[in-house]
C-alpha cells in the first residue's frame, strides 16, 4: 500500500490533529479576545472536515501497520457517533465556557483530542493500541473533567474520576497481559486463532482475563460495578462535558467490547452471552432505581446513563446481526435525546438557572419551547413512541427475544417503566407545579439553539423514518460479523 492510500485512510484522524493544533496555535497568536472568540468555530470547521473525510472513506476497508489498524464500515459509525457528538458539546460550550474560564482553546482543542480519542480506538485491532487510545482519551477526559479550576466540585470529580480510571485501567492492563500470555499474540485475530488451537487448560487463565477487561471497558460505558465515578463526575464537571462523557467514551467504550468479544474471543461465546446479560440486568435495575431519588438533574441523568448502558449492552448479549444493529442504532438515537437535554440544563443554566430538578419547575410558563424540547428528550430516553428512543428499544428487545433471552426482556421492559417515574417527575415540575420565579428564561444564543434544534431533528427523524439508517448499520454490522 502507497503513502497516499495510508494518509487517504487516516485522513479522518489526520483532519482532528490539525484541527487541535490549529485551534491550540492560534489561541496562542489571537491575543484580543474578540478574535478568540472564533476558536470554537475554528474547531467546528476542523470537526466538520473529519466527518467529510469519514463519508468520503465510506464503503472502504483496509489494514494497516501490521493488523493494529482497520479502516472499516463498523469503525466509522462510532467514528460518526463521536464526531457528531462533540460538534454538538462544541456549540453547547460557546456561551457556557465564555464567562466561566479564559482557557477556551484549550478547552476545545482538548475535546478534539478526546474526539481523536475515540475514533482510533474505534480502528484498534490490537491490545497495545486499544491500551494507548484509551488512555489518551481518559486523560484528555480527566482534564477537561477538572476544568472549572475554582469550582471545588469540579476539582473533586476530575480527581475521583482518574483514581477510578487508574485502578480500571491496570486491571485492563492486568487482563491484557494475561490474553498475551496466554495467547503469544496481542492482534485480536491472532488471538482468536490461538485460542482456536488451544487446549482446555487454558480456560483457567481466558476467564479472569475477560474479568479484568471488563472492567477496565465497563468503566468506560458506565456499567455496574464499575459506575461509581459517573455520578460525581457528570455533577461536577461542567455541563458540557457532561455532555461529552455521556455519549463520547460510552461509544467508545463499546466499541472496544465488540471488537475484543467479536474478533479475539468468537470461542467464548456462551460465556459471554452469560456475563453481559448478568451486568447488562444489573446495570439497568440499579441505574434506574437510583435515578429515582436523585434531587440534582445531572446526577439523575448519570444513573440515566448508568441505566441506559444496561439497554445498550442488550445487543452484546445476542449472537445475531440484529443484536449488533440495534446496539449501534441505540447507540445514535440516545445520542441526540442526551446531548438534548444537557443542552436544556446549558441554556436553563446560563439563564441563572441551578441544577436542581425542583428548579424546572413551570418551566412550561417560562419557556414553553424549552420545556417541549426537555418533554421531547425525556420521552425518548423513556422509550415513548413515535420518538427515536421508541425505535432503539423496540430493535432491541425483538433482538433478544429471538434469541430465546425472555428473563432478560422482561427485565428491559420492566425497567423501562421503572424509568418513566423520574423522567415524568421532571415534566410535573415543569407543565404542573407553578414557577418559583416568574421571570422567562432568557433566550439562547445562536450556537444553543442551532445545536438544540439539531438534537430535535434528530429524535424526531429517527423516530419517524428510521429506516435508511438502520440499514446502512445492518449492512456494516453483517460485513463486520462476516469478516
Amino acid at each position: 500500500m502507497t503513502l497516499s492510500q495510508i494518509l487517504a485512510l487516516l485522513a479522518p484522524e489526520l483532519v482532528l490533529v490539525m484541527a487541535g493544533l490549529v485551534v491550540l496555535g492560534l489561541d496562542l497568536v489571537w491575543r484580543e479576545e474578540k478574535k478568540k472568540e472564533w476558536l470554537p468555530y475554528v474547531a467546528l470547521a476542523g470537526l466538520v472536515g473529519a466527518l467529510a473525510a469519514m463519508v468520503a472513506l465510506w464503503g472502504q476497508e483496509a489494514v494497516l501497520f501490521g493488523g493494529i489498524f482497520t479502516a472499516d464500515v463498523f469503525a466509522l459509525l462510532f467514528k460518526v457517533i463521536a464526531v457528531v457528538s462533540t460538534g454538538l458539546v462544541v456549540l453547547s460550550a460557546i456561551e457556557f465556557m465564555r464567562g466561566r474560564t479564559p482557557y477556551r482553546g484549550e478547552f476545545y482543542s482538548l475535546l478534539i483530542f478526546a474526539t481523536l480519542g475515540i475514533c482510533f480506538i474505534a480502528s484498534s485491532t490490537d491490545l497495545i493500541m486499544i491500551y494507548l487510545t484509551i488512555e489518551l482519551l481518559s486523560i484528555t477526559s480527566y482534564i477537561l473533567t477538572g476544568y472549572s479550576r475554582e469550582d471545588p466540585k469540579s476539582n473533586e470529580a476530575a480527581i475521583k474520576y482518574f483514581l477510578y480510571g487508574a485502578v480500571a485501567s491496570a486491571a485492563m492492563l492486568y487482563g491484557m497481559s494475561l490474553l498475551y500470555g496466554a495467547t503469544g499474540s496481542t492482534n485480536l485475530s491472532q488471538i482468536a486463532i490461538a485460542l482456536g488451537q488451544a487446549d482446555a487448560s487454558l480456560q483457567g487463565i481466558i476467564l479472569p482475563a475477560v474479568i479484568f477487561l471488563l472492567a477496565g471497558f465497563g468503566f468506560k460505558i458506565g456499567a455496574v460495578p464499575f459506575h461509581q465515578w459517573a455520578p460525581d463526575a457528570y455533577e461536577g464537571a461542567p455541563t458540557p462535558v457532561t455532555a461529552f462523557l455521556s455519549v463520547g467514551p460510552k461509544a467508545a467504550g463499546f466499541i472496544v467490547l465488540v471488537r475484543v468479544f467479536f474478533v479475539a474471543l468468537p470461542s467464548f461465546q456462551p460465556e459471554r452471552i452469560i456475563l453481559i446479560s448478568v451486568i447488562s440486568a444489573i446495570t439497568m435495575t440499579l441505574g434506574n432505581l437510583v435515578a429515582i431519588w436523585q434531587k440534582n438533574i445531572k446526577r439523575m441523568l448519570a444513573y440515566s446513563s448508568i441505566a441506559q448502558a444496561g439497554y445498550i449492552l442488550l445487543g452484546m448479549a445476542v449472537t445475531s446481526n440484529l443484536g449488533m444493529t440495534s446496539m449501534v442504532f441505540y447507540l445514535m438515537t440516545y445520542l441526540f435525546a442526551n446531548l438534548g437535554a444537557f443542552i436544556i440544563i446549558i441554556i436553563f443554566s446560563n439563564g441563572g438557572g441551578g441544577d436542581s430538578v425542583e428548579d424546572y419547575a413551570g418551566l412550561s410558563q417560562r419557556s414553553p419551547g424549552l420545556a417541549l424540547a426537555m418533554l421531547l428528550f425525556l420521552l425518548s430516553l423513556a422509550g415513548i413512541p413515535p420518538l427515536a428512543g421508541f425505535i432503539g428499544k423496540f430493535y432491541l428487545f425483538t433482538a433478544i427475544m429471538e434469541d430465546g433471552l425472555l428473563w432478560l426482556m422482561v427485565v428491559a421492559v420492566l425497567n423501562s417503566v421503572i424509568s418513566l417515574y423520574y423522567y415524568l417527575e421532571v415534566v410535573r415540575q415543569m407543565y404542573i407545579l407553578p414557577p418559583k420565579v416568574e421571570e422567562p428564561v432568557p433566550a439562547a444564543s445562536r450556537a444553543l439553539s442551532g445545536a438544540l434544534i439539531m438534537a430535535m431533528i434528530g429524535v424526531l427523524l429517527l423516530g419517524l423514518y428510521p429506516t435508511p439508517l438502520i440499514e446502512l448499520i445492518e449492512a456494516a454490522a453483517r460485513a463486520f460479523l462476516s469478516g
